[in-house]
């Protein structure tokens, strides 16, 4: 399919988003649809202020279930480079959350692993560094590997050695022909970026060491579909994976899981696999493969009624923020994340209704959010001029902002947390 644009401008014309004709994973039939976000713009592809008079290319947004092996997935891909490009403003040290989980799991892995000088962690997808300099700061080697020239310089200019490169199984070769391999392989909020699966897993069991362990991180797509996560949802998001799904890609590739981690806290629902050579009777394992399909994620038909439920909560969201207009309430936003651009875009909210958004990114700060072009400031202008409420765009770190904002909530000001349906709240929500 071509893409297709808003106006008439043929700004970035070559660029398509390819159907998709088989599962990413299993090589299946095409995945069924169920449910689609309309067309958007790329959700990290942030607007400068020259860009305002151009007109954005938008592309199918649009979800299907492999009903083989269980992978929920795009069904329209664009090209990698295209999304994490020189321009890709994700930092992950911007999030105190993120960055106290990475120090944990630093430290257990140092415990469990008996890591030492000797070692070698290597995190695919490392960003600015925010996980691998723990290790680099306790004498032990790391290597990150960061497609995304921003913040693979920030890592490096924090003394995390870092490749810029995509990973894939041709890399992995090409790290072992140079003497590496990995203790540990971290592959943190990845997995789902990842146009080809296969040749990523492939890569990750060539590089792993024989004893070595590997830790991915993802959203659950459980967690999407019970709290409707819908605006996890964007064209840099190609996969949304179970436990299922995720068993049956590692065994494809020689690897199999040793124990699963849930994080209900994180990121709205996060899922941690350990994986290793060596196969193992986990009864974690079992449970967690046990739990999910009683909840129905190997169907079909637990996925057909979301597409419902996004728009009940859409339609729940936008008359609040009609309301609140027409009662001369005043609302801006809090967090210019990805899944901020999906809600904004796919509910048609523009800055009639969200005036501006404040974001913590200095990388962020001065642009604006592709498609609803609602400008990016710095969180000291809600002292300057506070609006009525403030929709928290990056709901996942809700009580980090809402203890950061307390002063905003002295004066009166007022939560709005979308998901899994609006609620206005004065302060923090008990999860």
């Amino acid at each position: 399919m071509s893409t297709e644009y808003v106006g008439q401008s043929h700004t970035h014309a070559e660029v398509t988003a390819a159907p998709v004709g088989s599962c990413r994973s299993c090589g299946g039939p095409q995945p069924r649809p169920f449910l689609s976000l309309g067309r958007t713009p790329i959700a990290n592809r942030l607007l400068r202020p020259d860009d305002l008079a151009e007109h954005e290319p938008v592309f199918p947004l649009e979800v299907g279930f492999c009903e083989s092996c269980t992978l929920v997935q795009l069904t329209h891909a664009l090209p990698a480079e295209e999304i994490f490009d020189a321009d890709y403003p994700y930092f992950s040290s911007f999030s105190d959350m993120l960055c106290r989980h990475a120090e944990k799991h630093v430290t257990e892995l140092m415990i469990s692993r008996d890591l030492g000088p000797d070692s070698l962690v290597v995190e695919i997808a490392s960003n600015d560094g925010y996980l691998l300099r723990a290790f680099v700061e306790r004498g032990i080697p790391v290597l990150g590997i960061e497609p995304s020239p921003g913040p693979a310089a920030a890592a490096r200019a924090a003394g995390v050695p870092t490749r810029e490169d995509f990973f894939n199984a041709d890399l992995a070769r090409s790290l072992v022909a140079e003497g590496l391999r990995a203790d540990v392989i971290i592959a943190n909020n990845v997995m789902a970026h990842v146009p080809d699966l296969n040749s990523f897993v492939e890569g990750m069991s060539i590089l792993v060491a024989d004893d070595g362990i590997i830790t991915v991180e993802n959203p659950g797509v459980g967690a999407l579909l019970e709290h409707t996560e819908f605006d996890t949802v964007y064209h840099e998001h190609f996969c949304y994976f179970s436990t299922i799904a995720v068993d049956a890609l590692m065994r494809r590739h020689g690897l199999h899981l040793a124990g699963v981690e849930e994080f209900p806290e994180l990121q709205g629902g996060t899922l941690r696999w350990n994986l290793q050579h060596a196969a193992v009777d986990s009864p974690q394992v079992r449970e967690r493969l046990d739990r999910e399909r009683a909840a129905g994620l190997d169907t079909f038909d637990r996925y057909a009624s979301f597409g419902d439920d996004v728009r009940e909560l859409q339609a729940e969201l936008v008359t609040l923020l009609r309301e609140l207009r027409e009662h001369g309430r005043t609302v801006a936003a809090y967090g210019a994340a990805a899944k901020g651009a999906t809600l904004l875009n796919s509910s048609g909210i523009t800055t009639d209704l969200v005036q501006y958004v404040v974001d913590r990114n200095v990388h962020k700060q001065g642009k604006y959010i592709p498609g609803a072009r609602t400008p990016i400031l710095d969180p000291a202008v809600l002292a300057q001029r506070q609006p009525d409420y403030l929709l928290l765009l990056a709901w996942n770190v809700r009580e980090e902002i809402m203890a950061q904002q307390s002063t905003f909530a002295r004066r009166g000001g007022k939560f709005i947390v979308p998901v899994p349906r609006p609620v206005v709240c004065a302060g923090p929500l008990m999860a």
